[in-house]
């Protein structure tokens, strides 16, 4: 039998280290969370945030005057964003802690597994739920229900975005979408991303459930960090510390 390693030690000994929120990022936070998105902004609405709810998410786009630019973000009714589902996709081999042994819905395989190899130069074969920060974005499916792709609006694969969790910022990449074994959910990361966020709490079968988390996206072959992104990260930190200036010049451009 291994030695088992406690949760905490875990993740002291990762060293995970949140960002503070930049000023312009949080004004952002704050002009967007209390009004829908309407008009040219709204991309594509009729997708909810859990099984049973109502479907009143939207996919937003933001155009900065100033520089022409524009991102996408996830938006609800009223003055709600998202919530943060936990995905165990991928890469599993190295569970780490086991949390993500809860879940009832993991796949074997995320959408941009042949790209992770691509980038990787082959070093791994897909993401790791339990280290690399990712987010689910952008839905796909054959049944009728709502679908949007992120790429339609210029979204790379693999793109960095920044995630706002209460007074925290952490920067993932875009490394999965919404299929469809259930309703046209949003607003979903990896294990890694949320414990990150709100703590060891976080399980394949627990996340965040209140709607004030903004997923902000960046179009552009610019937001994708290639190999320069430490792909084969033994951990969250590592592989955050390597997107990290990137993720910088993007939220720069917020306004």
């Amino acid at each position: 039998m291994k030695p088992t390693i406690g949760l905490a030690t875990l993740l002291g000994a990762q060293g995970i280290c949140a960002l503070s929120v930049p000023a312009n990022v949080r004004n952002f936070y704050n002009r967007v969370k209390p009004n829908t998105c309407t008009g040219t902004e709204k991309l594509k609405g009729g997708f909810f945030d859990q099984d049973g709810g109502s479907s009143q998410w939207t996919y937003c786009r933001k155009t900065f005057s100033d520089s022409g630019k524009h991102a996408i973000y996830l938006h609800g009714p009223s003055s709600k964003l998202a919530n943060m589902d936990i995905d165990c996709d991928g890469d599993l081999s190295n569970p780490v802690d086991g949390r993500c042994g809860s879940s009832d819905d993991t796949q074997g395989e995320t959408r941009w597994k042949a790209e992770v190899k691509a980038a990787s130069n082959g070093k791994i074969t897909d993401l790791n739920a339990n280290i690399h920060p990712y987010v689910v974005f952008g839905n796909e499916r054959d049944d009728g229900g709502a679908t949007f792709d992120p790429r339609s609006v210029g979204i790379k694969p693999l793109s960095v975005m920044a995630v706002v969790c209460g007074d925290k910022m952490f920067y993932g990449i875009w490394g999965d979408t919404n299929g469809d074994d259930g309703p046209p959910l949003v607003g979903e990361a990896s294990l890694s991303l949320a414990t990150a966020c709100f703590g060891t709490a976080m399980n394949g079968n627990n996340g965040h459930d209140e709607a004030d988390v903004l997923y902000i996206a960046f179009p552009g072959a610019d937001a994708v960090p290639g190999s320069s992104a430490n792909w084969v990260a033994g951990n969250f930190q590592q592989f955050e510390d390597s997107i990290t200036t990137l993720g910088n010049q993007l939220v720069a451009r917020l306004s």
